[in-house]
């Protein structure tokens, strides 16, 4: 297995590989890596002579500094897990100086205005850095393929329009949510969670079941009554925003219209950690 911290002796390894048009897969990481992260580099290793995976907790994505300081972090447990599934993955995990140099700041795009909506309403700047970020990893990396949770839906969605619209020579995949037994969406920040406030946040994915049925009969202003009872009623956890929203463009809905298809989009908050989740209504 090899382990980078450069990106200049990354690029120098990867060479040989673009050289013989061989196809890089890409998973793109924060760390505290899960089963859900395994299973990208896992449909990698499927699709791709060679999968690359990237552990880099990316400050400039982040609008709240305590929660970059608190975000877990734990290569030497990232890398066992890495090594169980594969020792042919090359991993990379840069300081930030690496990456940005002395200016560690996010450049400015423009999704169209993907990036205005929901998780980019509530965390302003969120999805420059993310675009900054990934922009940035692919030009290293320079892969065929770049893997993504659906969980992260809006933030998939961006990172297709900044591809579309640099002509970045990538294709993503998009790959299912994987749960927990409870339903809770597989997360790093699941860590940060007790016992008691992990099992309680199995409700969130049972509320996105059951708007699911709900949009079979009922109006979605209905469900968006629905969805806020359910979480009045909760002692441990606050509802920051429920959407229901074209899948497509991620305006939220006013008319339905058949031609259509929509999904719910959730965040929670349980004590000082933040959730999300999503649903297709199809």
């Amino acid at each position: 297995m090899f382990i980078y911290t450069n990106q200049i002796a990354l690029k120098t390894r990867l060479q040989t590989f673009l050289n013989k048009k061989k196809k890089i897969g890409f998973v793109p990481t924060m760390g505290a890596l899960h089963q859900g992260h395994l299973s990208l580099m896992a449909k990698s290793l499927q699709q791709n002579r060679i999968t690359v995976v990237s552990i880099f907790v990316n400050p400039t994505q982040f609008n709240n500094k305590e929660d970059l300081e608190k975000y877990p972090r734990d290569l030497k447990a990232d890398v066992e897990k890495i090594k169980k599934l594969s020792q042919k993955i090359i991993i990379y995990s840069p300081s930030a100086e690496d990456i940005y140099g002395k200016n560690i700041v996010s450049e400015a795009f423009d999704y169209e205005g993907l990036e205005n909506r929901m998780e980019g309403a509530f965390r302003p700047g969120h999805f420059d850095g993310v675009g900054t970020i990934v922009k940035k990893l692919f030009e290293i990396v320079q892969p065929t393929r770049a893997y993504f949770g659906e969980k992260d839906y809006q933030q998939t969605l961006i990172v297709k329009k900044m591809v579309e619209k640099l002509n970045l020579p990538v294709k993503i995949v998009v790959c299912p949510i994987l749960r927990e037994e409870n339903g809770l969406a597989m997360s790093s920040r699941n860590e940060r969670l007790s016992q008691e406030e992990r099992e309680q946040a199995g409700l969130i994915y049972k509320t996105l079941l059951k708007t699911k049925t709900m949009f079979e009969t009922r109006s979605h202003r209905k469900i968006y009554a629905y969805v806020e009872r359910t979480f009045k009623k909760q002692k441990m956890m606050e509802l920051e925003y429920f959407v229901i929203a074209d899948s497509k463009t991620l305006k939220p809905i006013i008319k339905r219209f058949k031609s259509k298809e929509y999904r719910a989009f959730i965040a929670v908050n349980i004590g000082k950690v933040r959730l999300i989740d999503t649903i297709s209504l199809k």
